[in-house]
């Protein structure tokens, strides 16, 4: 099926925040800090209060909101480091929102925000996070219990102790923007039926948006209702709240009026959550024929000025450091710091990637120690045993590994590209060739979610779905599975999400879940509205319910009677009058039913990148990029495809191109799409994908996620090749990006 979704989006008729007009919207603009540290003193508002068009100037002292909650469960942070929606004592960052102007028009806010005197004094600026513990350091939060240490992890036994050959790097896993289409956006106004708010702004949960606006304002939740727009990419940045959806929905409490905000590229550069941020300490250990016997890690992740899901990230990356690969033991320990930057949250695969860098780098590394082909060390290692449960207690319900290994390096001709990798080597080419292999797996699904199908008594079925959609093809995926289960045409059938008055309740996209939690709960529900249309249908037709039967197109019929078939509108008009309904026969053809996954799912798979290097310039091209995934049953394989190829873009940009720098001073200087590099269609190669299907016994479906996959088993897949073209010169590691500066230092050091 092709996607449903797509022709309101090429007309233009399914609108984007900014798309949304409103007569009589005011316009709101944020004043940043300039300051990445430094106390507040007074805030001068006059001068901006009587510039033209001015509705309003308002601060935190003004507008009483209360700040955002800590991480917590699994892992805590302290409640001295909860952000504040609006700066108040001081700013930690460069970017934070310190005060708000509302006006008639964005052109007059912006000339007005200009007047706003903020008197500031300066602080020491903590930029690096490996120095966040150190006893000079700045302090970030001085009330704070442990100084700039928001979160760390336990220590693990010696897991070195008794190998034979040790290797280790320092790796560096950098900080990252989402980059979506529409930067950041809120449009909040009263809401006349409701007698409060409705919100909308892009988001991956618009319930989550609705439930922290709600604690920060006081409002109750059936006074807010939150509608998702269109949103062109969440890619985990999108999970949090942020404070100017949340001071937005206050101004229209406070005004009365509706409030819209709209900010530029550079504002959501500076102020959306950054993703990744490690640095990396690994040792691996094991034996002269490739056996790996044990794995320590230190991981030092940057919180940025807030921590909150940041915290959650490196226990993520600690659960999942055993990778694909039967390790004995692992020593795994993370400090989580605050520093003078923008704040850090999930970023596509949330913490997962991290580890299956950390993981892929080591085995090439003891690979090259060893001097054995890494595609043969990673077959003496893989688990083959499932279920299987990790010396990090992560539970893998399935898994074929060294299946989509083979499929991998079959359909690449991993053998012919050895052959004249070596060639090159032999000749002294400018341009050498790189193998990078990543088998990978990842931690996919979790929580609970709703789905619900109603036939109505036009014939046309209604499903709501607790996910929302930011590109996943959601419209699409649940609608096939009630078409192949009711039998009605998919253009009859109208999935409903992203509005918080309209679905229930649901936790929204993330985490790679949708299908697997999400699907499953319309599947579900969309079953049970078949079991009772069977038995309705048998009473009509004074039949056993055994011998109901599906006739697509058609409705419902006694099994090898298809002239006998009862159609979908006659029987959901059937099933709302009591006089032709069975005894005991309640609630029409509806059904509501919330699933909850009894454990993750581990989809997994191998990528293999092959690029080029010029030795003379540093210059690295993906010439080739070859992956076998693994997400368990498979729905609808275009859409699987898609995000494969969304995913593997990503990745590759990792590796190659993107990352968020900051000066000293705590200033960005990455922070627009002229200094911070994201690759175009034209910078790839054209995607080799293969899929297997390993299915899962977790969910009916047997579904596993996808999303996450293509930039977890990309970056290290691209990482390890362009280090694998250069291992002859002694080159053992550079880190992310590969731009060509750090590749052609990297030879020039090695050769000296």
């Amino acid at each position: 099926m092709k996607r449903v979704e797509d022709p309101p989006f090429l007309r233009g008729t399914r609108p984007y925040t900014d798309d949304l007009r409103n007569a009589d919207a005011l316009y709101a603009i944020f004043i940043r800090s300039g300051f990445a540290h430094a106390k507040l003193g007074a805030i001068d508002t006059a001068e901006a209060k009587a510039a033209p068009g001015v509705v309003g100037v308002y601060t935190a002292a003004d507008l009483n909101l209360a700040p955002f909650a800590t991480a917590g469960p699994p892992v805590d942070t302290p409640e001295e480091m909860r952000r504040p929606v609006l700066a108040t004592d001081r700013v930690r960052f460069i970017g934070e929102p310190i005060a708000v102007v509302v006006a008639e028009t964005r052109a007059q806010a912006v000339d007005a925000s200009l007047l706003v005197d903020i008197d500031y004094e300066d602080l020491p600026v903590l930029v690096d996070m490996t120095k966040a513990l150190d006893d000079d350091a700045p302090i970030l939060f001085p009330d704070a219990p442990n100084g700039n240490l928001a979160a760390a992890g336990p220590t693990g036994e010696d897991a070195l102790a008794d190998a034979e050959v040790r290797v280790g790097a320092r790796l560096v896993n950098q900080r990252i923007a989402a980059v979506p289409m529409e930067p950041g956006a809120a449009l909040a106004a009263p809401d006349p039926e409701t007698g409060g708010f409705i919100l909308y702004s892009p988001s991956q949960g618009p319930h989550a948006y609705r439930d922290a606006v709600c604690k920060s304002t006081g409002l109750e939740e059936d006074k807010l209702r939150v509608v998702s727009t269109a949103t062109g990419g969440g890619f985990g940045a999108r999970i949090a709240c942020y404070p100017e959806q949340i001071v937005v929905v206050a101004l229209a409490r406070v005004l009365g009026r509706a409030v819209r905000y709209i900010e530029t590229r550079s504002e959501t550069m500076l102020e959306m959550q950054h993703g990744r941020a490690q640095v990396q300490d690994v040792e691996i250990g094991g034996t002269r024929d490739g056996k790996v016997t044990g794995l320590k890690v230190r991981v030092t992740a940057d919180a940025g000025a807030y921590p909150a899901d940041a915290a959650l990230m490196p226990m993520l990356t600690g659960l999942m450091s055993s990778g694909v690969y039967e390790i004995p033991k692992i020593d795994f320990h993370f400090d989580c710091v605050v520093t003078n930057t923008t704040p850090i949250g999930a970023y596509r695969g949330a913490g997962r990637p991290e580890a299956t860098a950390l993981v892929e780098r080591a085995i090439d590394l003891f690979a090259t120690e060893i001097g054995m082909d890494p595609a043969e060390v990673r077959r003496r290692n893989f688990i083959s045993d499932f279920p299987h449960e990790t010396v990090m207690g992560a539970n893998y319900d399935s898994g074929e590994y060294l299946a989509a290994l083979d499929k991998c390096l079959a359909n690449a001709g991993y053998e012919g590209l050895r052959a004249d990798q070596a060639a090159r080597r032999e000749r002294g080419d400018v341009r050498q060739l790189g193998l990078g292999l990543c088998s990978y797996v990842e931690w996919t699904g979790f929580g609970s979610e709703l789905g619900t199908c109603t036939v109505a008594e036009d014939g046309t079925v209604e499903v709501t779905a607790g996910t929302s959609s930011h590109g996943q093809g959601h419209e699409t995926s649940y609608a096939q599975l009630v078409a192949g289960t009711l039998g009605i045409p998919m253009k009859d059938i109208k999935v409903i999400q992203s509005d918080t008055k309209l679905v229930k309740r649901g936790m929204g996209t993330m985490g790679s879940r949708s299908l697997q939690v999400g699907g499953t709960a319309v599947q579900n529900a969309t079953d049970e509205v078949l079991d009772k249309a069977k038995r309705l249908a048998a009473h009509l037709l004074e039949a056993d319910t055994g011998d109901i039967q599906v006739v697509h197109g058609e409705g419902l019929a006694v099994a090898g009677s298809p002239a006998s078939a009862i159609a979908w509108a006659e029987l959901a008009r059937a099933a709302a009058d009591p006089a032709r309904r069975p005894e005991g026969f309640e609630g029409g053809l509806a059904s509501e039913h919330d699933f909850a996954t009894p454990d993750a799912t581990y989809p997994f798979g191998t990528h293999l990148a092959v690029v080029e290097v010029d030795t003379e310039t540093g210059m690295v091209d993906l010439v080739r990029h070859i992956s076998v995934d693994d997400a368990g049953r498979i729905a609808n394989p275009m859409l699987v495809e898609g995000q494969v190829h969304g995913g593997i873009a990503q990745g590759v940009a990792q590796a190659l191109f993107e990352e968020i720098a900051f000066d000293e001073d705590g200033n960005n200087v990455t922070g627009n799409l002229a200094s911070y590099a994201i690759p175009s269609a034209g910078d790839l190669p054209t995607f080799e994908t293969e899929r297997t299907q390993t299915p899962t016994p977790r969910n009916p479906l047997g579904a596993k996620g996808i999303g996450e996959a293509g930039a977890i088993g990309a970056t290290p897949a691209v990482w390890n090749a362009v280090i694998d073209a250069l291992s002859h010169l002694g080159v053992r590691n550079i880190d992310m990006p590969a731009t060509p500066q750090r590749v052609w230092t990297a030879i020039s050091e090695a050769a000296a």
